[in-house]
């Protein structure tokens, strides 16, 4: 699935934090404890470099806290990486950040030496509600939609600690599909640049294989079925997503799973693990090695004047002509066409 959604703030916003990054000290980025890896945007691993980083995984209550404390460990063997997993609604444990902060630059004395940090993240995170509980007051503007926040702030949290807030930022090309996929289910990009009934396919496949006891629970079955439609189809009847004359409405049960995962009450889920990551980034890269040589193949054939065409051409070529030749006709053969003397 591709999403279609870069608005024109979130260039600007990219832009603003190239410029600033000089002036900070420490970058804060936070995650969706859900999703860490597809939440985590890759641009700001390029231009970060050697700074320091506090990656907060947020939403933690929300996510499994067996696979959220592999990602902790996972992301903390990057070069200058601290994690802090936590929730919107623990105010004592997100104020245990600035002591934080100030461990990661111990010769900078409280008060004395102004420790400059920029917290960024993807859209609906929860990083206005950790900017305004660090602040002890409304700075930033809340919501469950994304891309609320859309001007830069700075913020003076005492302690000699001044944070710059960024509005939260996609990127225009997301490499992995299911990446795509794990940011719709967690509501990071808009309603209307998503498919319910794409989006609550892929969730349900993924939650049969990985948390089958939960849906069973939820929706009260004795067994799950082995596909994702047959599952949709179930947990329809079990709601009673219904359309006129009984039939199941496929729409209605996907948009309902997905918003019971946003909220929580399936229970506590993630997404993606570090293994599947991993996993992920070789095939992703192998794909990606496979276009690069088919294209300098073909960039190659054209620069020696060749038009010789491949073996997979010629096997086109061979089923085109056999699809147009009258019936009881044999096929003329491709051939390749014979070098000028």
């Amino acid at each position: 699935m591709a999403i279609q959604w870069y608005p024109g703030h979130m260039h600007k916003a990219q832009k603003d934090i190239r410029e600033l990054l000089p002036q900070v000290d420490l970058l804060i980025e936070v995650l969706d404890a859900r999703i860490p890896y597809s939440s985590e945007n890759p641009a700001i691993e390029k231009i970060r470099g050697d700074k320091p980083c506090i990656k907060i995984l947020s939403k933690s209550d929300l996510a499994d806290p067996a696979v959220t404390a592999a990602w902790q460990v996972h992301l903390e063997q990057q070069r200058g990486v601290k994690t802090f997993a936590t929730t919107t609604d623990e105010p004592q444990k997100i104020k245990q950040l600035l002591e934080l902060c100030r461990r990661m630059f111990p010769a900078k004395d409280a008060g004395v030496k102004t420790i400059n940090a920029m917290i960024v993240g993807i859209p609906n995170v929860g990083k206005s509600t950790i900017i305004n509980t660090l602040a002890d007051r409304i700075i930033a503007k809340t919501g469950n939609e994304p891309a609320v926040t859309k001007s830069q702030q700075r913020i003076n949290l005492g302690s000699g600690i001044v944070l710059f807030d960024t509005p939260g930022i996609l990127w225009p090309k997301i490499e992995n599909p299911n990446s795509s996929y794990r940011l719709a289910v967690t509501g990071a990009i808009k309603s209307t640049a998503m498919e319910y009934d794409d989006v609550g396919f892929y969730a349900a496949d993924y939650l049969i294989k990985a948390y089958p006891e939960l849906l069973k629970e939820r929706f009260q079955l004795e067994s799950i079925p082995n596909t994702e439609l047959a599952f949709l189809e179930v947990a329809a009847l079990r709601r009673g997503a219904l359309s006129a004359g009984g039939r199941i409405n496929l729409h209605k049960i996907c948009e309902l799973l997905i918003n019971e995962l946003r909220a929580g009450t399936v229970g506590r889920i993630t997404l993606e693990t570090p293994e599947m990551v991993v996993q992920e980034k070789i095939e992703i890269a192998e794909a990606q090695a496979k276009k690069d040589a088919d294209a300098a193949e073909r960039k190659r054939r054209f620069k020696a004047g060749s038009r010789n065409p491949s073996e997979s051409e010629l096997a086109a070529q061979e089923a085109n002509n056999a699809k147009r030749a009258p019936r009881g006709s044999r096929p003329p053969k491709a051939t390749k066409p014979r070098k000028s003397k």
